[in-house]
């Protein structure tokens, strides 16, 4: 099962490639398939890493990261339909935040059940702080930083507040974890990354959903890549599980 994770690993990047060069050329529902395509990928190989996981058996975190990935694939799918059908561009757009929202809240959930909570108060108090610093930074960002930042959120402006702050809390959360274990559960370093990862595709994403002119196709390469890298390394991270 682990080298079968490395062959979805290896597909997800082809159809990222395929996809990429079709976004550039146009939105299409080509496009949609391949980003589908790469996007099943992340599932293929979170499925397979959990079953040939370290400890040869399933868990509650594992679980719940599997179902976090898969509302990211419901958001993937959606966010791009919102290209081809342009009429609902709005509706696409709200359901594009809210399940990548609960991407990140079923992985916080896992994190508690399965691997906080039995690492006692000090782990639970970290994680808390981290979660509401994370949800404050979101809120000032909207509140203090669209006009620096040169950007427009419009009516977005109170769910990308939402979800900034759920977002900017995976990898400050999961980063505390990390340096509180010395980096030694290779499970939470690899989430680590790949929500750094995460978060830098969505500031790209910013710029090209609020900005202007920032939606050249180096932008739009950057913005996919550095999303399903972050993807593909927080279902990697089931491997270690």
């Amino acid at each position: 099962m682990k080298i079968l994770a490395f062959v979805f690993l290896g597909l997800g990047f082809v159809f990222l490639a395929l996809f990429c060069k079709e976004r550039v050329k146009a939105f299409s529902p080509k496009a949609v398939i391949f980003k589908s395509l790469a996007s099943a990928a992340f599932m293929g190989i979170a499925i397979s890493a959990l079953f040939a996981s370290v400890a040869g058996t399933s868990n509650t975190l594992g679980f719940f990261v599997i179902f976090g990935l898969l509302f990211g694939l419901f958001g993937d799918i959606w966010l791009d339909l919102k290209w081809v059908y342009q009429q609902d561009n709005k509706i696409w757009t709200f359901a594009g935040f809210y399940v990548f929202a609960v991407q990140h809240v079923l992985i916080i959930i896992g994190l508690f059940l399965n691997f906080i909570i039995e690492r006692g108060s000090k782990f639970i108090i970290v994680s808390i702080i981290m979660i509401l610093v994370g949800v404050a930074a979101g809120a000032l960002n909207v509140l203090f930083l669209e006009k620096p930042m040169k950007l427009n959120y419009g009516d977005y402006k109170k769910v990308s507040g939402f979800y900034g702050g759920i977002l900017i809390s995976m990898p400050l959360l999961l980063g505390a974890l990390a340096i509180m274990t010395n980096f030694h559960y290779a499970a939470i370093d690899f989430m680590f990354f790949g929500e750094i990862f995460f978060l830098i595709s969505d500031l790209i994403l910013s710029g090209t959903y609020f900005g202007e002119g920032k939606d050249r196709p180096v932008d739009v390469i950057t913005n996919h890549t550095t999303y399903y890298i972050g993807q593909f390394l927080i279902a990697l991270s089931l491997l270690f599980i």
